[in-house]
């Protein structure tokens, strides 16, 4: 398929998206709006399990830090919930960076039971009031609606659109990431970690570095969802939120943008569309799950192997 085609596809994709609203009541809009908050959370986890290889189970830890900077600061000091998305972003890669460094090193099963540790330890202090600002297991009530040149958002329909932007930012983003240098040492770091350190790839270095942005960018997103829900608790930090982002990546394709697209709409979309089947709809979708595993061990939408013209890579290495 030529460039030309995919562009003109990709922007009725586009069109048809953002006229969803138009012919969706107000239940189905959140429905997308969770979608694509599951979506950047995918991707954000995607940076570290697909194109890292770290096994992270405790992203929803990274998730809560945004969402409780954001609200502690707009109910105690009143600053615009949206201008805090750079802070959600910055604290949370902080924390991640504290408590990543001593732990990096380690892989596997390891590296996984550390991450879900990590996870309940912060959703525990959340609950016990640490500092006593996280307003205990109650959560923070009272986060203002954000506003884009004097609209308040107030309504899904609103939300979507703020979502829908963000998520494509972050396709954009991530999509020239994973075609930059940083990228192609994570792919290659993620193919054969000893190779890449004979290399001289520095591979502490990197897989640090992919933890902290993948937290940071999760931070971002946890500003958005309070300010969603003006309302906040330690119950939407849980481990099955973790868990729910690490079987989007891996059921969608672990690595792949578009994988984990799917994968978001399909695990949190497909369980609403059969929910008047409530008695079966989980069984069905955990039986299906299951089936992917042991069919399509990739995923859906595994990402294409790379092609790299080494003529214009060394090339492109000699004039930088």
């Amino acid at each position: 398929m030529s460039i030309h085609r995919k562009n003109v596809l990709g922007a009725v994709f586009l069109a048809i998206l953002g006229l969803l609203p138009l012919f969706l009541n107000s239940y189905w809009v959140d429905v997308l709006n969770s979608i694509g908050i599951y979506a950047i959370l995918g991707l954000s986890l995607n940076l570290i399990v697909g194109h890292s290889g770290l096994f992270n189970l405790g992203h929803a830890a990274f998730y809560a830090v945004g969402a409780y900077t954001a609200a502690i600061l707009n109910t105690h000091f009143h600053i615009p919930v949206l201008w805090l998305l750079p802070l959600c972003a910055l604290t949370a890669g902080l924390f991640a960076l504290v408590i990543a460094r001593p732990i990096i090193h380690l892989r596997g099963d390891y590296l996984c039971i550390v991450t879900i540790g990590i996870g309940e330890i912060v959703r525990i202090a959340l609950i016990n009031n640490i500092f006593g600002i996280t307003g205990g297991a109650n959560g923070i009530f009272g986060i203002s609606r954000p506003s884009i040149l004097g609209l308040t958002l107030r309504t899904p329909t609103h939300f979507f659109y703020l979502i829908l932007v963000f998520t494509l930012l972050t396709i954009f983003l991530f999509h020239l990431l994973e075609y930059s240098r940083f990228g192609r040492a994570l792919n290659f770091l993620r193919e054969d970690a000893v190779a890449a350190e004979g290399s001289g790839i520095n591979t502490a270095h990197y897989k640090l570095a992919a933890f902290v942005l993948g937290a940071a960018w999760a931070g971002m997103v946890g500003n958005i969802y309070a300010a969603k829900m003006t309302i906040i608790s330690p119950e939407s930090f849980t481990f099955w939120e973790s868990v729910l982002m690490f079987a989007i990546v891996i059921l969608g394709g672990s690595g792949s943008i578009f994988g984990v697209l799917l994968g978001a709409a399909l695990i949190v979309g497909l369980p609403e569309l059969f929910r008047e089947f409530a008695s079966a709809r989980m069984l069905v979708f955990g039986a299906a799950m299951v089936a992917m595993m042991i069919f399509r061990t990739q995923g859906i939408l595994p990402p294409r192997p790379r092609s790299y013209d080494l003529f214009e890579t060394v090339e492109g290495e000699r004039k930088a």
